[in-house]
């Protein structure tokens, strides 16, 4: 297991920090003078700019997942990977708000299949005892990448006149590069499935076949994912209770990673300033959600780890509508710390439970592409949270945040009652009987197979 760690986790986790902070790095240009070159300053044109990115990356989402299993991780991940590195360097080129847009319309294309297709490929190496800790160390990339983000831009942001440019140009064009750079690495280093893995040694191997086969199939090398099968996913209505758990989380986490420059700028603080203070509450989440992973595998159990982060995050939220003046400053500060801690913790968990309750090679893919697709909804909904007009207090970006964590935490909930009814309907066919199933139709069932046990 130490092998396929080492072989895994450090190109996933590089690779979506990345993806990450090449998505979010506009709300750092933002404040390095990109709003008043382009004319971004009043009116929504900002906020359109971050919205266009989720149109491609929602509507490709389940397509991506299909490619990667027909193409392998190694050279799929590695064209995105490239393609969204060129967009963002010619991003730092625009000279108008419509150039912006085009840059992030293509820049949502490519991303796209990261996300989906990194927790696909994960799930079908990890059994969901030892999966939350290699999903959260993953998934806090985004945590990693929202400090370094702010570090890096503080760094490139004075390099301001140089050839020419701005400051925010520069961020953009020196992190497309870095991104273009390290898609090579990808094609060389990333693993594919466990069956097309060539270090695998044959006692290995077979390893992996016995430790993850009643959740993940036998390691076929010919699954067939048509469009009988892709559809009959949707048939299952648990499907669409994940997505919309991860759909409220994503609007709470999204209107922060964009906006926490504009929020914290606010504070009085100057342009390079307002970066470094941006650090310490990423780097405060990431601490939590590792502790969060730890006690969810420790304790076996998803729920209470998935919902509890979301209560914290929700009395950040409520501090921070508390106030009504603009001279507690310290006060909001320290609520950001709750609020990142609370809705960067809570994803990781919500991810790896619906994901790893999925069986199968089908199911897995298509299931956690929908999870992620539609939750990403929400990041259209987070990008209009935050509007000048309602500076420097916020509140309605506060209410929207506030309420999709409610409602990320009841559809949880929802989902609990969900798979326990179904591990009980199980139980008393088995009881009764049950009927009889061989490992070929495990197989085609995944986890609707009556054998099978969702975790909670």
């Amino acid at each position: 297991m130490t092998k396929i760690d080492l072989h895994l986790l450090p190109c996933l986790c590089v690779m979506y920090m990345i993806t990450f902070l090449d998505r979010v790095n506009i709300g750092n240009a933002a404040v390095l003078g990109m709003r008043d070159e382009l004319g971004l300053v009043t009116g929504t044109k900002y906020n359109a700019a971050l919205m266009i990115f989720f149109i491609p990356y929602i509507l490709f989402e389940i397509p991506s997942n299909i490619l990667l299993k027909k193409l392998s991780p190694h050279v799929w991940l590695s064209f995105c990977v490239f393609g969204f590195g060129l967009v963002l360097i010619f991003q730092g080129l625009v000279q108008s708000w419509t150039t912006l847009m085009v840059t992030r319309l293509f820049l949502g294309m490519f991303e796209t299949g990261m996300l989906p297709g990194c927790v696909y490929l994960l799930g079908m190496w990890y059994k969901r005892s030892e999966a939350q800790k290699r999903y959260t160390f993953f998934a806090s990339s985004t945590i990693l990448a929202g400090a370094f983000g702010g570090l890096l831009a503080s760094a490139i942001g004075k390099m301001e006149g140089i050839r020419g440019y701005r400051g925010w140009r520069w961020v953009f064009i020196l992190e497309g590069l870095l991104t273009c750079l390290f898609a090579v690495v990808v094609f060389f280093t990333l693993p594919d499935f466990p069956e097309d893995c060539k270090w695998l040694e044959e006692r290995e191997f077979e390893f992996m076949r016995e430790k993850t086969g009643k959740e993940t199939g036998r390691l076929s090398t010919n699954v067939k994912m048509g469009w009988r099968e892709i559809l009959g996913v949707f048939r299952d209505y648990k499907i669409f209770i994940g997505g919309l758990m991860f759909f409220g989380q994503v609007v709470t986490g999204y209107a922060y990673a964009y906006f926490a420059p504009t929020i914290i700028h606010t504070y009085g603080y100057g342009e390079i300033k307002t970066q470094l203070y941006s650090i310490p509450p990423w780097a405060a989440a990431y601490g939590c959600s590792l502790t969060i992973a730890c006690l969810s595998d420790y304790f076996r159990n998803r729920y209470i780890f998935a919902v509890l982060p979301m209560f914290i995050g929700m009395s950040g939220y409520a501090i921070l509508l508390s106030i009504n003046d603009t001279t507690h400053h310290h006060l909001q500060y320290g609520a950001l710390f709750l609020l990142t801690s609370g809705c960067f913790s809570a994803g990781p968990v919500m991810m790896c439970w619906f994901g790893m309750n999925l069986g199968g090679h089908c199911r897995r893919s298509v299931g956690t592409a929908w999870q992620i697709g539609f939750g990403n909804i929400g990041g259209i909904i987070a990008t209009y949270s935050f509007l000048e007009r309602d500076a420097p207090l916020y509140r309605n970006g506060y209410i929207i945040g506030l309420s999709f964590a409610c409602f990320s935490a009841a559809m949880a909930t929802l989902y609990l009652l969900a798979v326990w009814h179904e591990n009980r309907q199980r139980d008393r066919i088995m009881a009764e009987g049950g009927v009889e199933v061989t490992a070929e139709d495990e197989e085609r069932l995944g986890d609707l197979a009556s054998t099978y046990r969702y975790a909670y």
